[in-house]
């Protein structure tokens, strides 16, 4: 529950009007809001006088009348405490408190929940909540400040109205709802001398720590604020570094279901991939691949790459992937797949200025000769049996998607051979630069880097791995750009275990 904003209440404005606070290091930001003083206000010392109305002061600096400040409790340095106590007659006496930088700590007094509720800005660092304080919706809480007077100090279970200790549970409802109203501020939980099983309760509900009233001292209370504010600060910190954790393994999750899986069923061919996104940490990019086969025999593939990185790259990536296999399992191909997946570009963009580039391969049933496509896309790469790799470079390629109206895609036949192994993959392959200039590996120099690693016996899934990591090592260290490749096998003899040579 966020913290509610104040109204405008009867304290100087940063203690006095004349300055702008600024928090202590880690705690939270003190709202820019001015507050007009108000005639009656008092100064508190260590002495603990008579209160009439609420206070802002600064403990132990004797202030007059809230006309002035001393000692840099309006620099910034300092801490404020806020008290929330229903005794009017001030018999909690707070002793002189000094912060780590040796500055007064301010006070403020709020004798009913209604007024710590305004009191309650984000320059509190900490609360004391007298737990003997009516919960709400009480006769006494909702009595005012005049209203729940009490007959004495007292200094037993039953402090307050008179009327014999209350339940422990009955006192946490006033905790739980200053919990409830301040979740970003240290609590600590103010309770009768011995009665330490209503203090761990409180701790046990929400409290960073619990005092005893009539054991109060400067030097305990200055450590037991310094402790809760830091308490507290850490375990926002973690609950936030859990929250973290738990978005990430779901985003993970997320985009491991993203990730296609090939639909190769009945088809000899052999499939490998890999994918490295750019981002820091992720797992999914503005690269997309997938490869299916149809009830013909015909097995689709597909790989592109969405201009920009992050998340809306990557989502629009998936978007492109999905339409492109429900397209094609409804019998699309070539210039016309193409030309409807640029209508789901343009729907989907965020802006005008995105495109995507596509190469797309249709393998015909006897798996010796293919159709393929080009939008924007580089040339994918085969290594027939027998022959060196090479690119395969159609004469027509087509612009990539989403940069021209009515634009087409000419759809080239190509032969693969008898035995072979095409490579697809995006541009991040070869866009990594080789040592300390700004020389690109570019196309020719990944060429040569696949025929070397191809000499060596490497095929599969072991080709692709060693070819991203080099082109990583080439780079100096991790590649900025996403990296997507895949790779489909035919063996000439159909048979998984044969580790046919390459020649150069």
């Amino acid at each position: 529950m966020p913290v509610p904003i104040p109204r405008q209440r009867g304290i100087p404005a940063v203690e006095s009007g004349q300055a702008q606070a600024e928090p202590a290091h880690g705690l939270p930001r003190p709202r820019t809001e001015p507050a007009t003083p108000r005639s009656g206000d008092g100064a508190r010392t260590g002495g603990g006088h008579g209160r009439d109305g609420d206070h802002d002061s600064d403990v132990g600096t004797g202030r007059d009348g809230g006309t002035g400040h001393s000692g840099g409790s309006g620099n910034g340095t300092g801490i404020t405490l806020l008290v929330i106590e229903d005794d009017p007659a001030g018999s909690l006496s707070l002793p002189e408190l000094l912060d780590a930088a040796g500055k007064p700590v301010r006070v403020r007094t709020a004798r009913n929940l209604t007024e710590a509720e305004r009191l309650l800005t984000d320059d509190v660092h900490c609360i004391l909540l007298d737990l003997a304080l009516p919960s709400p919706g009480s006769g006494a809480a909702s009595q005012g400040p005049a209203g729940g007077a009490r007959s004495g100090s007292g200094s037993g279970s039953g402090h307050g109205s008179g009327n014999g200790p209350r339940p422990v549970a009955d006192e946490l409802v006033t905790l739980k709802h200053v919990l409830r109203l301040a979740p970003r501020h240290a609590v600590l939980a103010l309770t009768a001398s011995g009665d330490a099983e209503r203090g761990a309760e409180a701790v046990r509900v929400g409290a960073q720590d619990y005092l005893f009233r009539d054991e109060l001292d400067g030097q305990l209370l200055t450590r037991a604020i310094r402790y809760a504010v830091e308490r507290k600060r850490a375990d926002v910190a973690q609950r936030k570094l859990t929250e973290s954790r738990l978005r990430a393994q779901e985003n993970a999750r997320l985009e491991r279901g993203l990730l296609p899986t090939p639909l190769l069923n009945g088809s000899s061919l052999r499939f490998a991939a890999r994918y490295r996104p750019g981002r820091s940490r992720a797992l999914l990019g503005g690269d997309f691949y997938d490869t299916v086969r149809t009830p013909d025999g015909t097995v689709h593939a597909m790989i592109g790459d969405v201009c920009g990185h992050g998340p809306d790259a990557a989502a629009l990536g998936v978007e492109l992937r999905i339409a492109w296999r429900a397209l094609t399992l409804a019998g699309m191909c070539g210039d016309e797949l193409l030309s409807t997946l640029q209508q789901v570009l343009e729907h989907e963009r965020a802006d005008d200025e995105i495109f995507a580039t596509l190469c797309t391969v249709d393998i015909a049933p006897d798996e010796r000769r293919a159709g393929l496509c080009l939008a924007g896309h580089p040339s994918p790469l085969i290594a027939r049996h027998g022959h060196s790799a090479e690119l395969l470079a159609p004469e027509n390629n087509g612009p990539a998607l989403g940069l021209l109206e009515r634009a087409r895609w000419p759809r080239q036949q190509v032969e693969l051979g008898a035995a072979w192994s095409l490579m697809l993959y995006t541009d991040g392959l070869i866009e990594g630069r080789i040592g300390q200039g700004n020389q690109r590996l570019g196309q020719d120099g990944m060429v040569e880097m696949v025929r070397r690693q191809l000499a060596t016996g490497l095929h599969g899934e072991e080709l692709l791995e060693a070819a991203v990591n080099e082109v990583r090592d080439l780079n100096g260290g991790d590649l900025t750009d996403d990296v997507a490749v895949l790779l489909l096998d035919r063996d000439r003899n159909r048979d998984r275990d044969r580790d046919y040579s390459w020649s150069e």
